[in-house]
C-alpha cells in the first residue's frame, strides 16, 4: 500500500474577532471603561461648578448693550428673552446691602440651577447653544478656531520635546562639566522669562526686522499662492508664536529630564549593569532612560490637556486666530454659552490626557499595573 501523504497541521491564525474578544475581556479595557465612567461623573460635577462660578460674575452680556443709546429698551427686552436673561436675579456677590446678602442666595441658586438644567438638556442633545456676541452656534465657532490652535500647540510640543530631551540627557551624562553648566544657564534663563515677556521680546524683534511677520496667520497674498506656497506662508507666520510657547516649556522639560536621569543613574541596578561591562550607551538609553521617562509621560498627559487653551498668550500677542483669543473675548464679554463650552472642552482634554498618559506608561513599563493606578 502506498502511504497517503500526511496533511500538515495548519494552525488557524487568530481572527480579528478573536483579537477584539480578547481586548474586550482584558484588564486594559476594563480600566478604560472605569476611567471613562469616572470622567463622566467628573464632567457633570465640573459643569455645575463652572456654571455657578460663571453666573456669580456681576452683570451679564446685556450690561454693555444698555449703555448704547441706539438700542431701545424694547430691543433689550427682546434680547433678554432670547438669551434667557429676562428674569435673572442679582448676583449675591454684587449685593451691596449686606443685611440682605444671605436672603439673596436662595432665589439666585434656584434660578441658576433652573438655567443649568436647561443648558445641560441642550448639551446632551449635542447643542451647546448660541454665542451672544456673534449669534452663531458655539460649536461652529470653536470648530473654526481649534485647527489653528492645534497647529500651533502641537508644533510647539514637538519642538520642545525634540530639543529638551536630548539636552537633558547630555546634561545628566556630563554632570557638572562645562557642557552641563552652559545648558543649566540656558534652562534657568528660559524658566526665568514668563511666556508673555518672551512674546513681548519676540514681538519687538519682529517689529525691528522684516524677517518675520508681526501678526496674523497668513499674508495678504495668501490666496494667490500655490499649495506649497500656502503651507510655507503659514509656517513662516508660525515661527515667532511657536518660539514664544517653546522657550519656557523647553527649559522646564530639560531640567526635569536631567534630574530624573541623574536619579536613575545612581540606582544600584545601573551600577550593576556597568560593572558587568555593558556599553555606556546601552546602560543609559536601554536601562536608565526607560525608567527616567515615566514622569515625563505623565507631564505629556497634562500638556495634551492644555493643547487648546495653553496658547492664548501667544495668540493674543501675535494676533493668531485661535481658540485662546476666542475664549478670552468670550470671558470679557460674558458670553455664557461660549465660556461654558470652552471650559467643558478643557475638562474633557484633561481627562483624556490623563487616561492616555496612564496607558502609555503601561506600554513603556509593563511592570505597572493599571488597577493599582489612581
Amino acid at each position: 500500500m502506498i502511504d497517503q501523504p500526511k496533511t500538515p497541521d495548519i494552525q488557524s491564525k487568530p481572527s480579528v474577532i478573536d483579537g477584539l474578544r480578547a481586548f474586550l475581556t482584558s484588564d486594559t479595557f476594563a480600566y478604560v471603561v472605569k476611567r471613562l465612567f469616572q470622567g463622566l461623573i467628573t464632567l457633570f460635577l465640573a459643569s455645575i461648578l463652572c456654571y455657578v462660578i460663571v453666573q456669580l460674575t456681576p452683570g451679564n452680556y446685556l450690561d454693555k448693550l444698555r449703555t448704547d443709546p441706539k438700542i431701545s429698551p424694547e430691543r433689550l427686552a427682546e434680547l433678554a428673552k432670547q438669551f434667557g436673561l429676562e428674569d435673572e436675579p442679582e448676583s449675591p456677590i454684587a449685593a451691596k446691602a449686606w443685611s440682605q446678602f444671605w436672603s439673596l442666595w436662595g432665589p439666585w441658586l434656584g434660578w441658576v440651577f433652573q438655567r443649568y438644567w436647561l443648558w445641560l438638556g441642550q448639551v446632551l442633545q449635542g447643542n451647546f447653544g448660541y454665542s451672544f456676541a456673534s449669534q452663531r452656534p458655539v460649536l461652529t465657532l470653536i470648530a473654526e478656531k481649534v485647527p489653528n490652535t492645534l497647529l500651533l500647540s502641537i508644533a510647539s510640543i514637538l519642538i520642545t520635546w525634540a530639543i529638551a530631551l536630548p539636552l537633558g540627557i547630555i546634561g545628566a551624562v556630563k554632570q557638572n562639566r562645562l557642557t552641563d553648566r552652559v545648558l543649566r544657564v540656558f534652562s534657568y534663563a528660559g524658566q526665568g522669562f514668563p511666556s508673555f515677556i518672551t512674546a513681548l521680546l519676540l514681538l519687538f524683534f519682529a517689529q525691528s526686522t522684516p524677517l518675520f511677520p508681526v501678526g496674523n496667520m497668513t499674508s495678504v497674498y495668501h490666496a494667490d499662492l500655490s499649495p506649497i506656497g500656502k503651507v510655507l506662508d503659514i509656517g513662516w507666520h508660525m515661527i515667532l508664536p511657536t518660539l514664544a510657547l517653546t522657550v519656557t516649556s523647553f527649559a522646564g522639560l530639560q531640567r526635569l529630564t536631567r534630574g530624573n536621569l541623574l536619579d536613575v543613574l545612581r540606582q544600584n541596578y545601573v551600577q550593576t549593569a556597568r560593572a558587568k561591562g555593558l556599553p555606556e550607551n546601552k546602560v543609559i538609553y536601554v536601562h536608565a532612560l526607560r525608567n527616567a521617562v515615566n514622569p515625563l509621560i505623565t507631564l505629556l498627559g497634562f500638556e495634551f490637556a492644555s493643547l487648546l487653551g495653553g496658547a492664548f498668550i501667544a495668540e493674543t500677542f501675535f494676533n493668531w486666530p485661535g481658540l485662546g483669543r476666542l475664549i478670552l473675548k468670550a470671558v470679557l464679554e460674558q458670553d455664557l454659552y461660549l465660556v461654558m463650552a470652552s471650559l467643558m472642552i478643557g475638562a474633557v482634554m484633561l481627562i483624556i490626557g490623563n487616561l492616555l498618559a496612564d496607558l502609555l506608561l503601561k506600554v513603556v513599563d509593563p511592570r505597572i499595573q493599571l488597577d493599582e493606578m489612581k
